[in-house]
């Protein structure tokens, strides 16, 4: 049986989906397996194929082996990539099968609508303006392809203008149902199995924070709203943006204590009590709005001691903010933190314990020097003062690149190298003040932030993963103490790069990262002007609440009511249609729009004001031997100028030109026409 696939789909739309396929995938790549990609490949080069007239349309066998190559595949992979990248990519996959086996129209049909949910899975993921101005030119594309099946006479430009239409017309439409449609909570979340975090982990050894310094991804922003109207933030030794509290050392790693883990898996059920924060005249309030990046992970960010309203986010006992759902795309959130308020002025017995506990038999060089700071300095506050300055008096060094460690970590680091980082120090301090007696815990999170100028918040990337102490001092809560600042002052007190190459730490992956121009003013200013962007679209769409929801529409209607939203909706809807109708060419309007007859019968109107008259169904060449015959004598050069006109007019009109006759006319037509339209208002 001879295929006639030619016949049933149009060249021009073969195109479109040619271009419609790289189009609506490439987004998707990072959720795409190598098997996936491959079959997707396959698909593709054979369409390629019938497109250019090499193959026809594929046999059945070749679809079945991909399909059931696909679907095996798939369940081998699944346990690993996990449940929600497993059916992404069952989607992508029956996108590309059903591309390559299309014969008739309503398969094509079939290809544009899975293609417009592809669309929207990726926006769920990818919510940055550059990526939602992708997929919006994306979704465009995607409706070259109808336009292509209905309006197959039009040329691509033409087809892709009007696909340009269809998506401005929709966009009011879609402006006011994101301003009064109800905020949703995210209906389409479901178990994201074994997918890859970034970020802090809730265990740290010795290296784990070393990895991160060599990444330039955004962490968070933050953007500061302050009582005089002012975007500058605490200084950046203030800046220390706690994540994660780890309380358990077995001599190797840090981790987080069994009771606040089932604190942390309980919380969606039964939100933990935290004590609200003491206003004092002397107890500051700071108030600043966080927008997290990605990471999997539950927890979020914020200064001691943070707060916040958000409904989605509790405050767990050890300070800390936690989401009760993974971030598993960009997530905004308003907080208020209290810097001098007291932290646990009571401290459980349980948690003393905990905080007071070591290995056996770990580290006993350090044991016997904690306790001779002990037996030194009986006062808990002057001893811990004495191991931050012991840190400054030794020849201790702060490296990215710090000589490994044997088995008994802290004694290898405090009396063999000497030389390590924020994780070394920090493990050093807890666990020598706990070996003296005073409970101490290790903290994770960020320290500083880089300020962008143009729209006033601070950007902190995954280079700034920081690691200091908390010891607990009676009458003061717990305190945070930081041995990184007595050795290298400088990054705490201006930055990371303050003390560290950037090319050799957090760039040195990064070949095209932004953070290159940073070393150029100009492409710095460029740089952080595209962030502000960027931020401004987190700020007032991605981050558009029920808060900011209530403000517009309350600008707009005075005191929202349901009565008036309601009004204003119906209002929308009618002036929307109108808008729509009227270009559909819905309403019957009387308009004559071809320009060569505006002009001619612009000149024709004159001529009536001189008291020629054209009779309704004269033809223009009998009108012109008229005009010619009645100003011949008073105006001859009027008369000679529009039969040349009109000559002019009529071969435009109705004779078949080449391009250089019509060209030749059409110039020849507007010499006269400002000739004649000057002569008649001068005469």
């Amino acid at each position: 049986m001879k295929d006639n696939f030619d016949a049933i789909i149009s060249r021009n739309t073969l195109f479109w989906l040619l271009i419609t396929n790289v189009a609506v995938l490439s987004p998707l790549y990072q959720q795409a397996t190598l098997w996936s990609i491959g079959i997707c490949a396959i698909c593709f080069v054979w369409r390629v194929g019938i497109y250019l007239g090499k193959v026809a349309a594929p046999p059945k066998l070749l679809v079945t082996s991909l399909a059931v190559g696909a679907a095996t595949t798939l369940a081998l992979v699944s346990s690993e990539i996990g449940l929600l990248n497993a059916l992404v990519n069952l989607l992508i996959l029956g996108y590309a099968l059903k591309y390559i086996e299309m014969r008739e129209q309503r398969d094509v049909k079939a290809i544009v609508l899975v293609g417009y949910f592809l669309i929207a899975l990726t926006l769920l993921d990818q919510q940055s303006m550059l990526n939602t101005l992708h997929l919006l030119a994306v979704v465009i594309i995607n409706t070259g392809i109808l336009v292509s099946v209905y309006q197959d006479k039009s040329n691509k430009i033409a087809n892709l203008g009007f696909s340009v239409k269809l998506v401005l017309h929709s966009l009011p439409l879609a402006i006011l149902l994101f301003v009064v449609f109800p905020r949703l909570g995210p209906l389409w979340m479901v178990p994201n199995i074994k997918s890859a975090t970034t970020g802090l982990s809730d265990e740290m050894s010795f290296g784990d924070i070393n990895k991160l310094t060599r990444s330039a991804e955004l962490a968070f922003r933050v953007g500061f709203e302050n009582p005089d109207g002012s975007t500058l933030g605490p200084a950046n030794q203030d800046l220390y943006w706690r994540t994660l509290v780890m309380e358990n050392y077995d001599g190797k790693t840090w981790r987080q204590d069994q009771s606040i883990k089932t604190i942390q898996r309980q919380a969606y059920f039964q939100k933990p009590q935290r004590e609200q924060a003491v206003i004092t005249a002397n107890n500051r309030k700071i108030e600043y709005m966080v927008i997290s990046e990605p990471s999997h992970q539950k927890w979020l960010y914020g200064l001691d001691e943070a707060f916040s309203d958000n409904n989605q986010i509790v405050e767990l006992p050890d300070y800390r903010l936690y989401s009760l759902r993974p971030i598993d795309q960009r997530m905004s959130y308003r907080v208020v933190s209290y810097p001098n308020n007291i932290m646990e002025l009571t401290l459980k017995d349980n948690t003393k314990q905990l905080n007071l506990a070591l290995p056996p038999n770990s580290n006993l060089k350090t044991q016997a020097l904690a306790q001779r700071f002990a037996q030194d300095y009986p006062d808990p506050q002057t001893r811990i003062n004495a191991m931050m300055n012991y840190f400054a008096e030794q020849a201790y060094y702060y490296t990215l690149s710090p000589p490994s460690v044997g088995e008994q970590q802290i004694d290898d680091f405090l009396f063999e190298n000497r030389a390590g980082f924020c994780a070394h120090y920090a493990s050093a301090l807890v666990f020598m003040a706990r070996a003296s007696g005073i409970p101490a815990r290790m903290v994770t999170g960020y320290q500083g932030g880089e300020y962008n100028p143009q729209a006033g918040y601070y950007s902190v990337y995954q280079y700034m993963a920081h690691a200091w102490t908390e010891v607990w001092l009676e009458g003061q809560g717990w305190q945070r103490f930081d041995p990184t600042a007595m050795i290298a002052p400088q990054r705490i007190l201006d930055g990371f790069d303050a003390t560290f190459d950037s090319q050799s730490s957090y760039l040195q992956d990064s070949p095209f990262s932004p953070l290159r121009m940073k070393q150029y003013p100009w492409l710095n200013e460029l740089r952080q002007q595209l962030s502000s962007l960027d931020y401004y679209w987190s700020v007032w769409v991605l981050g558009f609440d029920e808060e900011r929801k209530q403000q517009v529409l309350s600008k707009l209607l005075g005191d929202v009511t349901s009565s008036k939203i309601a009004l204003m909706m119906i209002l929308s809807f009618i002036i929307i249609a109108l808008v729509i109708g009227y270009y559909a060419g819905l309403f019957s309007i009387n308009r004559n729009d071809d320009p060569l007859n505006k002009r001619y019968n612009l000149i024709c109107q004159r001529l009536a004001k001189k008291g020629i008259t054209r009779p309704q169904g004269q033809a223009a060449h009998d009108f012109a031997n008229h005009v010619q015959t009645t100003l011949a004598q008073q105006h001859p050069a009027i008369a000679r100028e529009f039969m040349a006109l009109s000559t002019a007019y009529m071969a435009l009109k109705y004779q078949p030109l080449t391009a250089l006759q019509t060209r030749q006319h059409m110039q020849q037509f507007m010499r006269l026409y400002r000739t004649l339209l000057l002569r008649l208002l001068r005469s």
